[in-house]
């Protein structure tokens, strides 16, 4: 099998635990392929971490879920130097935390204070976490999704607007539709009766290997970005940072634009849409089929936008509308 077959078997399998959320699985998989992490935004029971314990389940990768609470400390994430003593003799050894896995499920990462989520943030980025002026590298293959309620903010603290820049892509989910959610219930029914049966009877499927990712990465970086649509991800880029230039409401509603990251994100992101595809080059199709999740929680809205219930799904819409392709 190539490397694209592997990975949309393996986004077959995801999709036979997971229904309704279609989305949120394509959206895990160009994380994987863009080889950034993802913020998944949704009320509760929506397939969250379903989803990415699906996917942990069907790829040949560790998987460690940390539940973020006040009380939590960045040791618990990173790990700690351990004192140790054998034959008389003692000596600290790096017992290693949970960030030391290839998929990380952050859940509520909105619910543990600001060192905990700098600690986390800084292991994304970095790809390394350093205890005691000792510096470890993380898995080659390292993906965190990190998830957060919408509506409960009661004992939280939000992720400033520089943390939530590191995120890849900001995927909001919602309700599946009627016939979504009865087959969540058949599904979960079938689960448990599953569960309920002697033990026995089908063979797993063997896991994708580790080796695909990397294979199938390579591909992505090949897919050809022309000029033009280069440009068009530019003057999207722009478009938050300049608002003025055009007509409409945008220099109102637009306090501060995405960073040099929203431009790459949008490159990267497009390029893996496109490649899922079977595409070995980017269209604008493909731009704007990521370019909200890219893009929307980089943007900083003005108070007069906030005052008037204007999202920054909104002002994207307005964008996309305004720019053209060259």
């Amino acid at each position: 099998m190539t490397p694209r077959e592997m990975i949309l078997d393996l986004r077959g399998r995801m999709g036979r635990s997971i229904v309704g959320q279609e989305q949120v699985l394509e959206r895990l998989l160009i994380g994987l392929l863009a080889n950034g992490n993802l913020l998944v935004e949704g009320l509760p029971g929506l397939a969250k971490t379903r989803s990415i314990k699906a996917l942990a389940r069907n790829l040949e990768a560790g998987f460690s879920r940390i539940q973020f609470t006040p009380d939590l400390l960045p040791s618990d994430i990173t790990g700690t130097e351990v004192y140790h003593q054998v034959d008389g003799k003692g000596e600290f050894r790096f017992a290693p935390g949970p960030i030391f896995n290839n998929l990380i499920l952050a859940d509520e990462i909105n619910r543990a204070p600001a060192k905990v989520q700098a600690a986390l943030l800084e292991a994304m980025e970095e790809r390394q976490v350093t205890v005691a002026g000792t510096t470890h590298a993380l898995p080659p293959l390292f993906l965190v999704m990190a998830t957060q309620n919408p509506v409960e903010q009661e004992g939280t603290y939000p992720l400033p607007e520089a943390q939530m820049d590191r995120f890849l892509m900001h995927v909001m989910i919602g309700y599946p539709d009627e016939a979504a959610e009865g087959q969540v219930i058949r599904l979960v029914r079938g689960e448990e009766a599953g569960a309920a049966a002697p033990a026995g009877g089908g063979t797993a499927e063997a896991p994708i290997p580790q080796g695909a990712v990397f294979e199938a990465r390579a591909e992505v970086h090949a897919v050809h970005v022309a000029d033009a649509v280069e440009k068009y991800i530019v003057d999207l880029v722009f478009a938050t940072r300049y608002p003025e230039r055009y007509e409409g409401d945008l220099r109102k509603w637009i306090q501060v634009g995405v960073s040099p990251r929203g431009g790459l994100a949008l490159d990267r992101c497009s390029r893996a849409h496109a490649w899922l595809r079977g595409r070995d080059h980017v269209t604008p199709d493909d731009v704007r089929a990521v370019v909200h999740d890219c893009l929307r929680h980089r943007l900083m809205l003005s108070y007069e936008a906030t005052a008037g219930g204007v999202t920054a799904d909104r002002v994207l819409d307005e964008i996309v509308k305004l720019v053209a392709v060259a």
